[in-house]
């Protein structure tokens, strides 16, 4: 979807790997008339083209390229790390940030233990060009177990997947969230921001965002105790709430 440019209060949503912008349709329109709300593609998804190189970077680009002058940023999971990339590199454009369900490296390193395993995620890689369909479901039950309204997030993550990007680019993502390391980078990203991550996660382990808003300059943690990997679909209005207050800060 394009963005429509606008100066003011506009606030640029950007979801995750394997799924569709319309994942935050419900959490876009709580935010109010006061609010702005863009919900683009990320590359390769729906309408979008594919950057090339599929890295972060690029990504970041992308989407700065399309957005206002001036926004805030909220990213979840791999949108969450393309919204600190683009942070880092743009802190003119992008006022504020949300980050929900985010971690600055998902793969697992020496030192960093609060990921996956390489050999998971390539393993996942393998099964997904195998059995697209089967391993997107295993995948959204993984993602919602635990939560206290797993039915209902489970149902809307099939509906956003169905419609998200080619085999090519659901690879490509899973080399950048296996290949991507931005902990040494975060002490440039100054803008102020909202770290959210669900108790009950089992994509990113909590450890991993409270870590994360421990290393931003200027950063705090909110911990939703019901929630699995996307709280936005399981407390829709809470987290409206927390964004509105955030901005307004």
């Amino acid at each position: 979807m394009p963005i429509q440019k606008h100066e003011g209060r506009d606030v640029i949503f950007l979801h995750g790997w394997g799924f569709s912008a319309g994942v935050w349709d419900d959490l876009a329109g709580r935010l109010g008339p006061r609010w702005r709300a863009h919900v683009p593609d990320l590359p390769g998804y729906g309408a979008a083209p594919v950057c090339a190189p599929y890295t972060l970077e690029a990504m970041a680009g992308a989407v700065a390229r399309a957005a206002p002058r001036r926004c805030h940023v909220v990213g979840w999971s791999l949108g969450g790390e393309v919204a600190l990339a683009w942070a880092r590199r743009a802190p003119h454009q992008v006022r504020r940030l949300v980050l929900i369900g985010t971690t600055p490296c998902f793969a697992s390193r020496p030192g960093w233990p609060c990921a996956t395993a390489p050999a998971v995620l390539r393993e996942f890689g393998r099964l997904l060009a195998a059995d697209r369909a089967g391993t997107v479901a295993r995948f959204i039950a993984v993602q919602a177990r635990g939560d206290a309204r797993a039915l209902r997030l489970g149902g809307v993550l099939a509906q956003s997947s169905a419609r998200s990007a080619p085999d090519s680019v659901l690879a490509a993502g899973l080399t950048v969230l296996l290949d991507a390391d931005l902990r040494r980078d975060l002490r440039r990203v100054r803008q102020p921001a909202l770290v959210l991550h669900g108790a009950r996660d089992r994509i990113v382990p909590p450890a991993a965002g409270r870590w994360l808003a421990a290393a931003l300059p200027d950063a705090r943690f909110s911990l939703l105790r019901a929630c699995a990997h996307a709280p936005f679909l399981s407390q829709p209005a809470r987290v409206a709430r927390e964004l509105r207050e955030f901005f307004d800060a």
